[in-house]
Order: C-alpha cells, then sequence, then structure tokens
C-alpha cells in the first residue's frame, strides 16, 4: 500500500474518533448541566449553548496557530498533540463538579483541537494529485460520520454507563487514535524557510488570493447551511407528524439523513472531481444544494423532508473535498497548514453562525423563512464562484498568451 495511502487511512481513524467524541456531548450536555447544579431550565438553556459554542468559538480562534506551528514542526506532530490533549481533557471532563468546570474544560477542549486541519493538511501534500479529490473525500466521511454517530453513541452509552464515564470511554479512543499516529503515520518533514513568513508575506506569496477567500466563505456556508435547521428541526417536526410520541426519534432522522448521505457519497463524488475538475463539482453542488433547500419549506410529512435532507446531504458531501482540493492546488506545501488553518476556522464559525441565526430567523419571521433564505445565500456563493473562477481563467489564459507571444 502507498504511504500516502496508509496516511489517509490512519487520519481517518483520527478524524473520526476525534469528531465522534466531540460531539458525543450533545444528547446529554443539558442532564449534565442539571446534574451539576443548575436546575432552572433558563439557567440550563443558557449554560447549555454557552458550553456548545466555547469549544468551536476557541477552535476558530486557534486553528490558523496550529496552521503555522504544522508548517514549522510537521503534521504529524500537531496530530499527536491534538489527540493526546483531546484525550486528557475528555478525561477531566468526567470529573468536574461545577458548571464554571465545565466550561472552562469545553474552553480548552478549542484550544487543543486541530487534528482535522492537521490531518487535512498531510493528505493534501502527501496525495498525488490526480488522487487528491478521491483522497479528501474519503477523509471527509471521517469527518461527517463522526459527527453522525457521535450524538447517537453519546445518549446511548449515557443511558447505560453514566454520563461521566461516558467521558472516560471518549478519552480512551482518543489516546487509541493518539496510538494509531504514532505507528502507522510516516511523515519525511522538511521545514522550508517559507514557513517562517509573516501573514502578508504568505498572502502575497499566493497567486490568486481571490480563489481562497471565495473557499473561506464558501466552506462558512456549507457549515451554516447543514447547521441552519439544527435549533429548529424538531418544532418542524412536531408541526408535520401528529404523533407526538415519535417527534424526537424522527427528529433525529431527519438530522442524520443528511450525514448519512455525505458519508455515502463523498468520496465518489471526490474521485468525479479528480476527472473533470474540483470547480465543477464544487459549483454543480452549490446551485443543487440551492434548489434542494426550497422545497422543504413545503413539505407535508416528514418523510418528504428526510428524503430531501438526504438529497442535499449528497450535493453537500461534494463540497468541502472539492474546496480543500482548490485550496490545495493555489497554495504552496509550506504554508498549506495554515491556511487550511483559516478554512477550519471558517467551518467552525459555520457551526456557530448556522444554529444562532436559524433559530432567530424562525422566531422572527417563521420556519420557512430559514429554507428560504439560506437558499438565496448558497446560490449567491454559487454565482460568485463562477465569477471568481471565470475570471482565474481568463487570467490564466492571459498569462499564457504572453508567455507564447
Amino acid at each position: 500500500m502507498p504511504l500516502w495511502k496508509r496516511n489517509l487511512f490512519a487520519c481517518w481513524f483520527g478524524s473520526f474518533t476525534t469528531m465522534a467524541g466531540s460531539s458525543l456531548v450533545i444528547p446529554f450536555l443539558p442532564f449534565y448541566i442539571k446534574q451539576l447544579g443548575v436546575t432552572d431550565l433558563p439557567g440550563i438553556e443558557r449554560w447549555s449553548g454557552i458550553a456548545f459554542a466555547a469549544t468551536f468559538m476557541i477552535s476558530a480562534l486557534v486553528s490558523p496557530l496550529w496552521g503555522k506551528l504544522a508548517d514549522l514542526y510537521g503534521r504529524k506532530l500537531m496530530l499527536l498533540r491534538a489527540s493526546v490533549g483531546l484525550a486528557v481533557v475528555m478525561v477531566l471532563l468526567g470529573f468536574v463538579q461545577n458548571v464554571y468546570q465545565l466550561v472552562g474544560l469545553r474552553l480548552m477542549l478549542g484550544v487543543v483541537s486541530g487534528f482535522v486541519p492537521a490531518a487535512i493538511t498531510l493528505v493534501a501534500t502527501q496525495t498525488p494529485r490526480e488522487h487528491a479529490g478521491w483522497a479528501l473525500g474519503t477523509l471527509s466521511t471521517g469527518t461527517v460520520g463522526g459527527t453522525l454517530l457521535g450524538p447517537l453513541v453519546g445518549g446511548w452509552l449515557a443511558e447505560w454507563i453514566g454520563f461521566r464515564h461516558v467521558f472516560f470511554v471518549t478519552g480512551s479512543f482518543m489516546f487509541i487514535s493518539f496510538l494509531v499516529t504514532a505507528f502507522f503515520i510516516k511523515e519525511d518533514f522538511i521545514r522550508s524557510d517559507k514557513a517562517q513568513m509573516t501573514e502578508r508575506q504568505v498572502w502575497n506569496l499566493i497567486p490568486n488570493p481571490r480563489i481562497l477567500i471565495a473557499m473561506f466563505i464558501t466552506t462558512f456556508m456549507i457549515q451554516f447551511a447543514n447547521m441552519s435547521i439544527e435549533p429548529i428541526v424538531t418544532v418542524y417536526v412536531q408541526q408535520l407528524v401528529r404523533d407526538a410520541a415519535h417527534v424526537a426519534l424522527i427528529s433525529g432522522v431527519v438530522v442524520s439523513a443528511s450525514g448519512l448521505a455525505a458519508v455515502l457519497s463523498a468520496s465518489r463524488l471526490g474521485k468525479l472531481s479528480d476527472q473533470i475538475g474540483p470547480q465543477k463539482v464544487l459549483l454543480f453542488c452549490l446551485i443543487s444544494s440551492a434548489f434542494l433547500i426550497i422545497p422543504q419549506a413545503f413539505v407535508q410529512s416528514p418523510w418528504q423532508l428526510v428524503i430531501l435532507r438526504f438529497l442535499l446531504g449528497i450535493a453537500t458531501a461534494g463540497m468541502l473535498p472539492a474546496v480543500n482540493s482548490l485550496v490545495r492546488f493555489n497554495v504552496p506545501d509550506a504554508v498549506s497548514g495554515r491556511v487550511f488553518g483559516y478554512n477550519q476556522s471558517a467551518q467552525y464559525l459555520g457551526n456557530i453562525a448556522g444554529p444562532i441565526l436559524g433559530g432567530q430567523l424562525a422566531a422572527g419571521f417563521g420556519i420557512h423563512y430559514v429554507f428560504f433564505f439560506t437558499s438565496i445565500l448558497l446560490f449567491a456563493n454559487g454565482v460568485w464562484v463562477k465569477i471568481t473562477s471565470n475570471r482565474l481563467e481568463r487570467s490564466e489564459q492571459t498569462t499564457r498568451a504572453h508567455e507564447y507571444f
């Protein structure tokens, strides 16, 4: 097996365990906060939101820093740092005695994060260009699969072994990820002088910074579209179903449908981007997603919503691998870590903005407007990506013509 492929599978396992562990607490976080002494409902809701958002906010701030260190000291070292750091913090979360300690450790969880962007950087820089789309698509299935299964496994484990022991189990799996990284990932890292450049020098080094800005915003929009329905899905399903006893189950199916579709289709769409180009795949997926979101506002049954969310998951599955491929092709290897770190920050911000803005839109204008607003943003993003790609192609054609004459 080629080295790049072995590293890909090891990074896949680490990404899966990391994202599963990060999302595993979601189903029982309010109950854990109640167990820590917060008994009034408004207080539980407030602290749940703070504890949930804290990790993503700090991760968004530190991702470029860890990316820069990956360029300076190697991607494998950042994978080891993140996996052992996450393992330690997860175990400590099982010992907290009050909500302040919980929020503090959730902040620390964001500080030590960075496994996924380091894994993306390692895979992107080691994989041959003709296989980059497939490799990045395969890697994304680990990330999406962990995010999908984490809440399901977390809820089951919480009932079986108790809240605190869930953190111990999660920490153990993250330590296994550390061992897999240590023994199976190989990297012959040679630091380039470019890795020590300032941020301004890095941007001057990049031939087409407009492409990168477009990719960062696209990454944000992908996560915004995926997460905007999160705070309102139970309410929406409740409007569609008569049997209130199964609202929670059906809501879980609705949320999971897009994630399942992404796991099944991401590597195939990544392979397609290797054949026809990531720009075409990204543009098609953006426009398809914009149109698939609109009918979700008019469904008459929860199963219609499940089908549309599944189709949306197929469309969104092709986006992030295509974005990562375009970033990879437009950034020198020596500074790719910090650029992928910026892209990961955009993704974390989408995780935060999606639920917040989705909930506010639903409260202020009605649930249906969440779908309309998200669709408009995705369509506008697709148009912008098309215009940016056309400008890039014209610039490259002009450059080649000048070189010819």
